[in-house]
């Protein structure tokens, strides 16, 4: 905790800083006036009993910083730029052009940048016209327009961009990553009504249940930070090189691989497919022939959210995109041949395709541990449940995980701030 709040501390006396702190506290404002302006023609308490039944959708409420569930203007929130920046990511490793783009320093951070808020608009349109036919088959919008569907869709995507442009406000005059810090703030607005519904319903037996959630809380968020930071330091020693009088290389560094690779996105990815046969199998239970509605309550009964087959399914898959994602990303064959370029060398391992068998080994071995951890947050809430019995209190693992992550993430930032400052006084000096 002190290591948390002593760069607090030191932040707000530096004048500098302490602006960057005010300006991100006045656009989270912001954010969450506009997240309470409600798109007009919305039953919000159907709205509200679709979202406590439906997984998929309170997975899109966390990423969209708590709007989609009041059906705000912001609705959408950052959920069509996150897709996007998914995407991109992915083209990235298939086309060389983009990889070639993504390695040319701030310009081309700036071009990617562009292309996925490019990508965000196409996106966002059709998220909305999905969202708005969701909605109205669930009997929470009523029959529109056509010219009405066409003012919800652009203020949905309206939505969109003004909480891009305001993440992007927050990441150029404020502290952090924009984006990562509108769904800290969504998520973390959402406790107190979380708090005050458990209040209400606390008796002398269900105050034994709040205690072991409590409890189970800490070890959750203390297991989260523990596998957030954990990296395998791998020994890269580099050749010592004379050029004329001078002598080159001939140090030591590591090169780190980290436990959660992947981070949130093999959740994202599973919890997306292992919803998709209940949403199936309700849509066949709608039908009159008899073999779709037998198919579609099997379904429904295989993936029942609240059944143990959803959640083994869903740790599985959980399991195998993290592999999948951390394959994608993290090239053994590219990394040892950047080593072998600058002249470095893992002790006892020969350079080349040795030296990428041997990252390729200990990446497979250090991810099933991260892959272990995202699958057990991914069904924490059901664990949560069955354990305490308390489901008023359920912010997800994913929630958890997003939240340790950002409150990391800024710490860093801000310390890193601090440390700069501290190098311009000494050069002044």
């Amino acid at each position: 905790m002190n290591k948390i709040l002593s760069p607090l501390i030191a932040s707000w006396k530096s004048p500098e800083l302490r602006r960057k702190i005010l300006i991100t506290a006045f656009i989270f404002v912001v954010f969450r006036l506009f997240a309470h302006v409600p798109i007009p023609g919305v039953d919000t308490k159907k709205l509200a009993s679709l979202f406590a039944s439906n997984q998929f959708l309170g997975l899109l409420d966390i990423f969209s910083g708590g709007t989609l569930v009041n059906f705000s203007i912001l609705a959408l929130g950052l959920n069509p730029y996150i897709n996007a920046s998914i995407i991109l990511q992915l083209l990235t490793i298939v086309f060389p052009q983009l990889e070639e783009l993504s390695k040319e320093g701030e310009y081309g951070r700036e071009k990617i940048n562009q292309y996925t808020r490019f990508i965000t608009v196409p996106l966002a349109a059709v998220q909305s016209v999905g969202m708005f036919a969701l909605l109205k088959n669930q009997g929470i919008i009523g029959s529109i327009t056509p010219l009405a569907l066409i003012a919800i869709v652009v203020t949905m995507t309206a939505g969109t961009l003004f909480a891009m442009w305001l993440g992007e406000l927050i990441t150029e005059y404020g502290i952090g990553n924009g984006i990562s810090l509108l769904i800290f703030a969504g998520i973390v607005g959402r406790l107190p009504v979380a708090l005050g519904q458990t209040v209400t319903t606390i008796t002398a037996e269900y105050m034994t249940n709040v205690i072991v959630f409590a409890i189970l809380a800490i070890a959750v968020i203390a297991a989260t930070v523990f596998v957030n930071e954990a990296v395998r330091r791998i020994t890269v020693h580099y050749a010592r090189r004379i050029r004329g009088n001078k002598v080159y290389g001939g140090a030591t560094s590591y090169l780190p691989l980290r436990v959660n690779q992947a981070g949130v996105i093999p959740i994202i990815f599973a919890v997306s497919l292992v919803l998709l046969p209940s949403l199936v199998g309700g849509f066949l239970q709608q039908l009159k022939n008899p073999a779709f509605v037998g198919i579609g309550r099997f379904l429904s009964g295989l993936f029942n959210p609240n059944g143990a087959s959803y959640n083994i399914i869903y740790f599985f898959l959980v399991i195998g995109f993290t592999y999948f994602y951390t394959a994608i990303t993290f090239n053994p064959t590219k990394i040892s041949q950047e080593i072998q370029k600058y002249g470095g060398f893992i002790p006892g391992i020969r350079p080349g395709t040795p030296t990428a068998q041997y990252l390729n080994y200990i990446l497979t071995r250090i991810t099933l541990a991260g892959a272990l951890f995202l699958g057990v947050i991914a069904i924490l809430p059901s664990i949560a449940k069955q354990i305490s019995g308390v489901s008023t209190l359920l912010v997800g693992g994913t929630g958890v995980l997003i939240v340790v992550s950002v409150v990391l993430e800024t710490v860093k930032a801000l310390e890193a701030q601090l440390v700069m400052r501290n190098y311009e006084g000494f050069l002044k000096e």
